[in-house]
């Protein structure tokens, strides 16, 4: 099965590096117009702007990733990593743009799908018409919200685009996260204090400018413990630069300690466990499994966690972008995914794999590509991209 699907992915790599050479040029760009904001039903915030010239008539609507529990709503990932405003790239496409804060932060990606369905109801009243195609996109937490509308709401959208989401299991997800917290506290002691499954105020308050920075030291000084860490919970870390590596190291432990209560309000419980979990990989497994903290996830949770399950079943085109080193949500979520589409039956999903380090690590070509394959797929037409 794993050769079927790695044959598969990079056949559909080379395809997209092909498209990427060789865009079709248009010398005239759409012009961004001025986007409007406002409220949805539920709350959240919106905002929709549609090209002052060149509009095609077409839709993305941009689902964005995991922000933390204390933070203001506002609209997210708006800024691509090389300095890219990815309204004004999607209108100078010649696509309508649209998106939403959601409701509110933290775990919300059974809310922020309803908020997204919302956001596409009320489109037509602000454009003057409905689209005449809606792409959903989305990454990181947006990922798992596109795949989710993709699935249970097809007839709202003509495909899907979903970067670096958690697609493959949710469950594994929260355990992959609750595993490392938990060695970690085997291997590096007293360093954060409380519970992996219970997180004191304090860590969270001063976390930036007292744990972080002692984190980051321990990693440092005990480079054996740390590498045991790594093998023993499967981490993606860059071997081959240890300030990227504890870098990464700190950034699973962030999703921890900011978003552990939050999912155990949400879900109605803790929906963590490694009860019956072997650790190996250690200098001393015995000795790791039999010290380890164990914990017991809530019935209640594990009741609520499949509502946030993919199905794989799949009806309009949908395209996954994912990098092969990515720390926070690992690639084997497309390959889980891969499994639950050939147990459907679909036919519609191109997993495209990026080989990079690091979670939603893209260019903007290279999402460019990945778009333009989504366009071809749904209407038979290559994307154009603009040249000034």
């Amino acid at each position: 099965m794993k050769n079927i699907v790695r044959f598969i992915l990079i056949e559909m790599l080379i395809v997209i590096g092909c498209y990427i050479a060789t865009p079709t040029l248009s010398y005239s760009l759409p012009t961004p117009g001025e986007c409007q904001d406002g409220v949805l039903p539920s709350g959240a915030l919106s905002r929709i702007c549609i090209p002052a010239t060149g509009w095609n008539g077409d839709l993305v609507v941009w689902a964005h990733g995991y922000t933390a529990y204390n933070e203001p709503v506002d609209f997210q990932n708006l800024m691509l990593p090389d300095g890219t405003y990815l309204p004004d790239l999607v209108q100078k496409l010649g696509f309508a743009f649209a998106t939403t804060s959601y409701r509110t932060n933290g775990l919300v990606i059974l809310e922020g799908a309803d908020d997204i369905r919302e956001l596409v109801s009320v489109f037509p009243a602000v454009a003057g018409r409905a689209p005449r195609h809606t792409y959903m996109t989305g990454a990181s937490e947006g990922g798992i919200v596109t795949t989710l509308l993709v699935e249970q709401s097809p007839e709202l959208f003509s495909g899907g685009l979903a970067c670096c989401g958690p697609i493959g299991d949710f469950q594994k997800q929260l355990n992959y996260i609750g595993d490392f917290r938990v060695l970690f506290d085997y291997f590096f002691p007293g360093i954060i204090p409380g519970s992996p499954i219970s997180i004191p105020q304090e860590v969270i308050d001063d976390w930036e400018s007292a744990y972080v920075p002692a984190i980051m030291d321990e990693l440092a000084d005990n480079s054996e413990a740390f590498l045991q860490l790594i093998k023993t919970s499967k981490a993606t870390i860059d071997q081959n630069d240890l300030d990227d590596a504890t870098e990464s190291a700190a950034g699973l432990l962030w999703y921890n300690v900011f978003a552990t209560n939050d999912a155990a309000d949400k879900l109605d419980g803790n929906p963590y466990s490694n009860r019956g979990r072997w650790y190996r990989g250690s200098e001393n497994n015995l000795d790791l499994n039999r010290s380890v903290e164990r914990f017991t996830a809530d019935p209640a949770a594990l009741t609520e966690i499949t509502k946030y399950q993919t199905t794989g079943n799949v009806t309009i085109p949908l395209v996954t972008l994912h990098t092969t080193g990515d720390e926070i949500v690992p690639f084997w979520h497309e390959v889980l995914y891969f499994e639950k589409v050939s147990t459907s039956g679909s036919i519609s999903v191109t997993q495209i794999p990026v080989a990079r380090y690091g979670h939603c690590n893209f260019t903007t070509s290279e999402v460019l590509a990945a778009f333009g394959l989504l366009v071809l797929q749904v209407t038979g037409e290559e994307l154009e991209y603009g040249s000034e």
